[in-house]
């Protein structure tokens, strides 16, 4: 019972702000983006169950209010998402017998990686929805994109430096959204992660110790995943498409996994706040700072940078 009243009350939560697009504001939009987060809140800090509940409660009021396609665009795109990402965020198992068992948790960095494949996954169904092959999928997002421009006024209108046709600004927009929105659908789900984990240590209901980033690592696969990505999107085609956007999400988990590294390279420098607080201030303000951390990440996982620099310094460092 308890479960099921935290799930109808995180659900009406999350409907609430899902819906909340279609006001059209730039604070709809920010609320948009949190509509995971209630149902992160209930997986972490009650149950799976009552996160499950809430995802198929929300998507249940959307669908009768609006129509069935809110239904499957909020279970898909939203609900089952957090849902999973919850769910193995507390996911544990014992370790050793006795009086010394301990319980070992879930990777903070296989979340990432599950965070970058749920947005691949995500965006890959929206791709889906507008056509199955590359010309049919690009030409019925072109003409979403022209509604789009016919629809807003001279001063809403949206312009690029040295892109003054509209149809030059439309085919680069093509090209560029399906990768954005992998990029867009996985920070905003860590964020949602991150912001739900630390509401719930508040109110003191988090059973698991809170996770230090500079120990955080990916599963193997995942570089030599990255590389055959990159790989297949120059294929072209639907499958370059794909390619990109499974590129594009995974970038963003290996600029995560770059932080990572700097913050376990930084440990006992006395500037190590300027360098960690500049990092994040670069990649916040300009974007593409992101791509020189992803590529530090990448190094850490061919080199070990960070037990290299951790055998340099010695065990004299504090964390």
């Amino acid at each position: 019972m308890r479960n099921t009243l935290i799930g109808f009350g995180a659900g009406a939560a999350a409907a609430l702000l899902f819906a909340s697009v279609s006001t059209g504001s730039w604070l709809a939009v920010l609320l948009f983006y949190l509509a995971p987060l209630p149902i992160m809140i209930a997986g972490i800090g009650w149950s799976h169950w009552a996160a499950m509940i809430a995802a198929v409660f929300a998507a249940l009021a959307l669908g009768l209010a609006f129509s069935p396609v809110f239904f499957f665009a909020f279970l898909a795109g939203a609900g089952a998402p957090a849902w999973w990402l919850s769910y193995l965020a507390m996911l544990a198992r014992p370790v050793g017998d006795g009086p010394t068992a301990t319980l070992e948790w879930y990777p903070p960095g296989r979340l990432v990686v599950w965070a970058a494949v749920l947005a691949t996954l995500v965006v890959v169904a929206a791709i889906a929805h507008l056509g199955f092959d590359a010309a049919a999928f690009r030409a019925k997002l072109a003409e979403t994109l022209s509604g789009l421009f016919k629809s807003a006024t001279p001063t809403e209108a949206l312009t690029l430096p040295g892109v003054n046709n509209r149809d030059r600004l439309i085919e680069f927009l093509v090209e560029v959204t399906p990768p954005a929105g992998a990029v867009v659908a996985t920070i905003t789900s860590l964020l949602n992660l991150w912001l739900a984990a630390r509401i719930v240590k508040m109110s003191g209901r988090l059973h698991r110790p809170w996770p230090r980033l500079s120990d955080m690592r990916f599963p193997p696969l995942t570089a030599v995943a990255l590389v055959a990505a990159i790989t297949l999107s120059f294929a072209g085609g639907m499958l370059g498409i794909l390619a990109g956007v499974l590129s594009a999400s995974l970038f963003v988990a290996y600029g995560i996994l770059g932080l990572a590294v700097l913050h376990a390279i930084t440990l006992g420098l006395q500037a190590r706040p300027f360098l960690i607080g500049g990092a994040y201030a670069a990649v916040l303000v300009f974007g593409w700072p992101l791509l020189v951390f992803c590529l530090l990440g990448l190094i850490d996982t061919m080199l070990d940078l960070r037990g290299r620099v951790a055998r340099k310094r010695g065990p004299s460092a504090t964390t």
